[in-house]
């Protein structure tokens, strides 16, 4: 069949646009591909006046060699995630920040939620991969083209939850401190420190000896691949997961419309007809898959990955806590070990809002029993079979097992780390 000289046009200008889409992908970013020596394999034979003219231009040879640890906290929504994330932001040498693929999410798919098909939620997973890079490389500048509107003169007021950030909160970031605000709740923080520099945020960055993010938007442990094996990072993930029934109503109270239905069936007793079960399966199977590439112990997650289960971590914080800072290499501070202290022992109502961190960690591990029905539970259970034994999470057969808290539904398992 022969091709018209319209289709033969159009084929070419494809071409065209394609190649152009990836040359701007590859030039657009900050990271460059040079090739680092390994100080271990080094000899004086080596070309080193080439390898320079190669990499001179190149900002991540200095950091590569000074082996700045990189981590990566991956959860999902309500696993108990922004608690996690205060054990590093805590830290006096950790640069932290709260979610920063929020900005990638709600430029490229502004009306994604957990309810979207497989598909739609890897359309970010590009993007989200060529920021976290860069800023575990700390090009915060990276940011600005995911901040609407954009950042004028590298300043903006528009960063997701900058407050969640000490460092963003603290000097030199935040210049108008004085030593009465040290400890600034995450509203006040906005308040007293104004606009956001990016090139004092970069700044602060790379004075810090690591580098911590906290997200909720990559599904599975295996979309990270290309961040472990990168070699000018030092990437470790540390997969934090929580029973999904434990998941399903903390969701349920948090975002009472989004989780209308499942609050209209636990109500009512009657499960209404279009319930989007989407909402726990899709959790369930991110974790069944990433779950099961990390402790299958792939190559590539040597010494990388850490599994660790919310329950056990608020029924022994501090114990935990170490455990992770050893996992790392990195000296844990008695700023943690003080935050710990002072923030695993209070009321749940001492929180002043829905992503509060202040709790009895303990008591509200298995909160969720009594406030979900029989019903839902036994339905969860089964949408969730797999992942549930795979974690270590025990079945109820009954309204009374479920509400009788002398009863553990978490079995005692040991999650080495890969190392």
């Amino acid at each position: 069949m022969q091709c018209s000289w319209k289709a033969v046009l159009l084929l070419a200008l494809a071409s065209i646009a394609i190649q152009y889409t990836a040359i701007r992908t590859f030039t657009a970013k900050s990271f460059h591909s040079c090739p680092i020596p390994n100080p271990m394999n080094c000899s004086l034979s080596q070309d080193t006046d080439a390898a320079d003219r190669l990499c001179d231009e190149s900002p991540t040879f200095a950091y590569n060699l000074s082996r700045k640890t990189h981590v990566l906290i991956l959860a999902t929504t309500r696993s108990g995630s922004s608690f996690v994330g205060q054990l590093f932001n805590q830290h006096f040498d950790v640069f932290y920040l709260f979610e920063p693929l929020y900005h990638v999410q709600y430029t490229l798919i502004p009306k994604l939620t957990q309810s979207k098909s497989t598909t739609d939620r890897r359309v970010m997973l590009g993007a989200s991969r060529d920021l976290l890079r860069s800023l575990y490389d700390c090009d915060l500048y990276f940011l600005e083209n995911y901040i609407k509107p954009q950042p004028v003169n590298h300043t903006t007021d528009r960063l997701f939850r900058r407050g969640a950030s000490k460092a963003l909160c603290s000097p030199p970031v935040c210049e108008s401190l004085g030593a009465i605000d040290l400890h600034l709740e995450e509203g006040d923080c906005v308040k007293k420190c104004g606009t956001l520099n990016l090139t004092l945020a970069t700044e602060s960055c790379r004075e810090h000896g690591h580098v911590a993010i906290k997200t909720v938007r990559v599904p599975e442990v295996s979309d990270l691949r290309a961040l472990v094996e990168d070699p000018r990072l030092n990437l470790k993930v540390i997969q934090l997961v929580r029973d999904p029934r434990g998941i399903l109503a903390s969701r349920s109270e948090t975002f009472r419309d989004t989780y209308r239905l499942w609050r209209i069936w636990d109500g009512t007793g009657r499960k209404p007809y279009n319930l989007d079960v989407t909402q726990l399966t899709t959790v369930c199977e991110d974790f069944w898959n990433s779950v099961s590439t990390g402790l299958n112990r792939p190559p590539w997650l040597k010494g990388k990955y850490m599994l660790v289960r919310y329950e056990d971590l608020a029924r022994n914080p501090m114990k935990k806590t170490e455990e992770i800072y050893d996992f790392l290499g990195i000296p844990m501070d008695s700023n943690v070990e003080r935050w710990i202290q002072n923030n695993t022992r209070g009321d749940r109502s001492s929180s002043k809002h829905k992503y509060g961190t202040v709790r009895n960690s303990a008591a509200t591990a298995e909160k969720w029993r009594f406030r979900l029905s029989y019903e839902i539970v036994a339905f969860t259970q089964h949408a969730c079979q797999q992942v549930l034994a795979q974690l270590g999470y025990k079945m109820v057969s009954s309204e009374e097992e479920l509400k009788n808290l002398s009863i553990s539904l978490v079995e005692e398992r040991d999650f080495l780390p890969f190392s």
